[in-house]
């Protein structure tokens, strides 16, 4: 890091979003807001400067078919960087990416190992697919393969019911849970339905994926509990044509996800207001293109949460709720500069002016 040119940012810096600073310094690879004395070799980039976006749901090494090649895991890090998406959580992929944490221009991932599905519940070739009382084991390996997280798939549709249901039994969730919080993880889902959610909250899992089943009845334990969501609205845009798809066969269920879209922004908002904790996530991978963070920000806004907040679930509050630094003191330096303020319009934040990674600026 000592071979880094000194970096000279200036304009206006979101160290939170009420602290604002003229300027900070990047040396060796590291935030001061002091000046380095003697500086020789200085690049000044000049605009308004944000921590690194999160995107908290997405799967580097994921296609539509299942696990890519290396340079295909490459390019999709490389697209969401290139948008400002410079820590990403990895909500389940089945590809080793290990290889991405030796690269400094790509982004950092927060690892949840693979999905954990119930046998022949979920996409093909996409997690481990197992009975509940496996669920236990699986738990446990995810959570020492991953990054601090584990994740589940909830619900999915039962072919012979011809509907979204619950995967797993309340006491089966109930003990996985248990063992991946002993192992020191953090547990998330999966989950489009309404029917899996009381047992998931009451089971004490932390985040719930999607959440589009969140009602008035399940609204106010996910606030009491704590639990997190992060809605992918872009993902749940495509619902209509999953619908259209699935109507011949599955009718039931085809009517089912058109109900969870149509209300989508009325429940996000709705959790918004009762205190649910609510981050962005694009759900890249798998049959999104990577690279979306910023529309997924301007869906929350379009839902009804206010822009700040909507811009701190990709920034200041999702880094916090990660466990990893912003524009603090001393911090690594990755942070997106843009021309104008993202805090008066988030549309601000699909056009990068500079993005600099470990304290270069990478495109």
């Amino acid at each position: 890091m000592s071979d880094h040119p000194v970096l000279h940012v200036k304009g206006r810096v979101l160290v939170g979003p009420e602290d604002v600073r003229d300027e900070l310094w990047v040396v060796g690879g590291r935030i001061s807001y002091d000046r380095p004395g003697a500086a020789r070799d200085v690049r000044t980039v000049e605009g308004w400067a944000l921590p690194g976006l999160v995107d908290a749901h997405c799967h580097v090494g994921l296609s539509a078919t299942g696990p890519v090649p290396d340079e295909v895991s490459e390019e999709q890090a490389l697209t969401d960087r290139d948008m400002g998406a410079l820590l990403l959580r990895d909500a389940g992929s089945p590809s080793e990416t290990r290889w991405i944490d030796t690269r400094e221009d790509l982004p950092k991932i927060v690892r949840a190992g693979r999905h954990i599905a119930r046998t022949r519940r979920y996409i093909r070739d996409f997690a481990h697919e197992i009975e509940p009382d496996d669920l236990v084991a699986y738990v446990g390996r995810e959570a020492r393969r991953g990054d601090g997280w584990v994740k589940l798939v909830g619900d999915w549709i039962d072919r012979g019911l011809g509907d979204l249901s619950p995967c797993w039994p309340r006491a089966a969730v109930e003990a996985a849970i248990t063992e991946a919080h002993r192992l020191g993880a953090r547990v998330t889902a999966h989950c489009f339905a309404e029917d899996s959610l009381r047992d998931l909250a009451e089971a004490g899992i932390d985040c719930v994926e999607h959440a589009t089943g969140l009602t008035e009845d399940t609204i106010p334990l996910f606030a009491e509990r704590g639990v997190a969501i992060v809605p992918t609205l872009i993902n749940i845009g495509l619902f209509p044509k999953l619908a259209d798809d699935g109507e011949a066969k599955y009718p039931r269920w085809s009517a089912h996800m058109r109900r969870l879209h149509e209300r989508r922004y009325d429940t996000v908002r709705a959790a918004y207001d009762a205190g649910i904790p609510v981050y962005v996530g694009t759900d890249a991978g798998g049959t999104l293109p990577h690279g979306l963070v910023a529309g997924e920000v301007a869906e929350l806004v379009t839902a009804g949460i206010p822009p700040l907040d909507a811009l701190s679930a990709t920034a200041w509050g999702a880094r916090s709720w990660l466990g990893r630094p912003g524009l603090e003191e001393g911090a690594p330096a990755d942070l997106v500069v843009y021309e104008a303020d993202p805090r008066a319009d988030v549309r601000v934040l699909a056009a990068p002016r500079r993005v600099v990674l470990n304290g270069r600026v990478v495109n």
